[in-house]
């Protein structure tokens, strides 16, 4: 895995200062500590650091067509290259090297910027066209590789990896976006195509982008969606057998490397049928590795062990302090803007374990956002239906007020808060979902943001993303929109980022079979009755793997990586949590509302409520502000 970066003169050809492209570089460092490189010319200049996993006596980047007219810088990994090299041969092409990396600057001769629609893989790469004057980035369907750009005043467009490596330029405006912290409070990160920064922009997954000389302003286009097209109903049995097939196949094509192999193995259903699949292709024992956690609560690794030994894998296993809370202060480092899943501390931990062991592992995420795994996907379909029994117009008001007048019982289970179920009522279906996946809700925001942010927001709402996505979903079925909504924002914006940035301070490269996008499609087809039935969520998934795994495997309760945030924050954190959120980042930032804030320690800290993935949040916030933010101004 890489690291890519550059700046592209759009007005003319001025010269790239080597100095400047090399810091920028260089910030990518932990990308790929192997090798270094840098190409300049006039108007141009290209950067990459590498992670060498295929080819490694060559492949170095950036890399050059024949004439050395066309030139890529490229992360990630094409897994059909084999394929497209034996095409673009019969083609004319000359090849110097066996990496994929000399397929992009071929296909890109070949075909153009519909050379995308040929690569099957994880991708962010940028391709200079000398003779076009034309700078063609490009990033992959699904999301799993992150690319960054902005145009500055001077007509430079640069663009990286990395935010970090694009605030390495002195030219980059750092005026934080107020939609963006609206958006952050409510997801718990920034979804695309935002950053926290007005003037830079994600790449959306599936877009590509061209831009010319004297084009200052390009316009990303999209090359590809998810399908969600329904199939006619076939044999269930034959569908489960093509869908181990498919996964088998997703696996395969992520074996090839030239370096240490292994996988993740959380002892959840995802992992675990990665891990079957890879034993089942594999000669040798596969590497696995699993981190534990002192409190039951948390821990899986039993789990972990259950399938190990059932396929003889070379397993091992840490334990994580239960109150590993060194690395608060080093997520803003490794994210570069807000990001509030506090998962990415263990998650650190596990790449940081696996790079021990291997330099490529695989994953098994996605399975959930593929195959409706999350619990919540089960409760918004309970409560569409319930939406479907009365008209907008007459539940808003009843149930809106029945809400307001029901006490709130956070402490209670979730089938037995009325207000909670009231309040849902009172919604639309975007607004319900967004209600259920939000960290803080409408109201609490709404308390939060002082009143210069909110009239910086000029009546914007964080549902304003849903509704975006809403507006060019290719299903209106209300499992497989929210589906469709989560793998547009959720899965790059928070699973996919998380993995990333943890793996790649590793110098770790992470490979997710069930993200492989032809698998995704074909997923997408199948009838949701087959992913969620009655209460069980990926049930044609489990029932395809009952002969592979145990059902204590398949059919317990889903964990996840959880941390006893709570606890920490009234105990070993407690005074850490108030000089964060009540401190002077948050304070001269100008957004929050003191009296608010000291009202979330206080409850939360006196046990009279859980405000603790809020305060979570709330100090992730102060952490960027604090650590990347030290010379703005603040708000006024």
């Amino acid at each position: 895995m890489c690291g890519i970066t550059g700046i592209f003169d759009t007005k003319g050809k001025g010269e790239i200062s080597r100095e400047l492209l090399s810091r920028m570089n260089e910030t990518q460092l932990h990308r790929g500590p192997d090798e270094g490189g840098l190409h300049i010319e006039p108007g141009l200049g290209f950067g990459h650091r590498r992670l060498s996993i295929i080819d490694l006596s060559s492949g170095q980047q950036p890399l050059f067509n024949e004439d050395g007219t066309v030139v890529v810088t490229y992360n990630g990994e094409i897994y059909n290259f084999p394929e497209l090299t034996d095409e673009l041969k019969r083609l004319g092409h000359v090849f110097r090297t066996h990496c994929d990396t000399e397929v992009i600057v071929h296909a890109w001769e070949a075909w153009g910027k519909s050379c995308v629609d040929r690569f099957r893989g994880m991708f962010a790469f940028a391709v200079w066209d000398r003779n076009l004057e034309a700078l063609f980035l490009a990033r992959d369907r699904i999301g799993i590789k992150p690319l960054y750009y902005a145009n500055l005043a001077d007509g430079s467009f640069i663009f990286g990896s990395e935010l970090k490596s694009l605030r390495a330029h002195p030219g980059l405006p750092r005026e934080i976006d107020p939609s963006a912290v609206e958006d952050y409070f409510a997801f718990g990160y920034v979804p695309e195509p935002k950053t926290i920064y007005k003037q830079v922009y994600k790449l959306p997954p599936g877009y590509r982008l061209t831009i010319r000389r004297g084009q200052q302003q390009p316009v990303p286009e999209q090359y590809w969606d998810v399908s969600f097209e329904t199939q006619n109903p076939v044999n269930e049995k034959q569908l489960q057998a093509e869908l181990l097939e498919r996964l088998e196949e997703a696996v395969r094509i992520r074996m090839i490397a030239e370096v240490p192999l292994g996988a993740f193995l959380s002892g959840g259903v995802d992992s675990s049928a990665v891990v079957a699949a890879m034993a089942g292709i594999s000669d040798d024992p596969v590497n696995t590795c699993s981190i534990s956690f002192g409190d039951p609560k948390f821990n899986e690794s039993q789990y972990a062990a259950m399938v190990a030994a059932q396929y003889k894998t070379a397993h091992r296993v840490e334990q994580v302090d239960p109150n590993d809370f060194d690395l608060i202060d080093h997520l803003a480092d490794l994210y570069d803007e807000p990001y509030a899943d506090s998962s990415a501390l263990p998650t650190f931990r596990v790449c940081e374990l696996a790079k021990k062991q291997v330099t490529v592992v695989l994953s098994g995420d996605g399975g959930d956002e593929n195959l409706a795994g999350y619990r919540r996907y089960r409760w918004h379909t309970y409560e569409e239906k319930m939406r479907s029994l009365l008209p907008f117009g007459i539940r808003k008001p009843l149930f809106g007020l029945l809400g307001r007048a029901y006490p709130k019982a956070d402490w209670a289970p979730k089938v037995f808060r009325a207000k909670s179920t009231f309040e849902a009522m009172a919604r639309d279906s975007l607004e319900g979902y967004l209600h259920s996946v939000s960290i803080l809700s409408n109201e609490m925001r709404g308390s939060l943001f002082t009143p210069a942010l909110k009239r910086d927001l000029q009546g914007y709402r964080a549902i304003e993303v849903f509704r975006r996505h809403a507006g060019q979903a290719p299903t209106d079925h209300p499992l497989s929109l929210v589906q469709y909504l989560d793998m547009k924002t959720y899965l790059p914006g928070d699973i996919l980022t998380k993995v990333d940035r943890a793996s790649m301070a590793h110098a770790l490269e992470v490979r997710v079979p069930i993200l492989d996008h032809q698998l995704v499609d074909w997923i997408s087809k199948l009838p949701p009755e087959l992913k969620m039935k009655g209460r069980e969520g990926k049930y044609i998934f489990k029932k395809a793997l009952e002969p592979y795994l145990p059902n204590e495997i398949l059919y317990r309760p889903k964990m996840g990586f959880s941390l006893p945030l709570a606890s920490w924050f009234r105990g070993p954190l407690q005074q850490r949590v108030r000089d964060s959120i009540l401190g002077d980042a948050m304070s001269d930032s100008g957004l929050f509302e003191r009296r608010y804030l000291e009202t979330l320690v206080n409850h939360h800290q006196s046990s009279r409520r859980d405000y603790s993935a809020s305060i979570w949040t709330l100090m992730m916030f102060e952490s960027f502000l604090r650590k990347t933010e030290p010379e703005r101004k603040p708000a006024r």
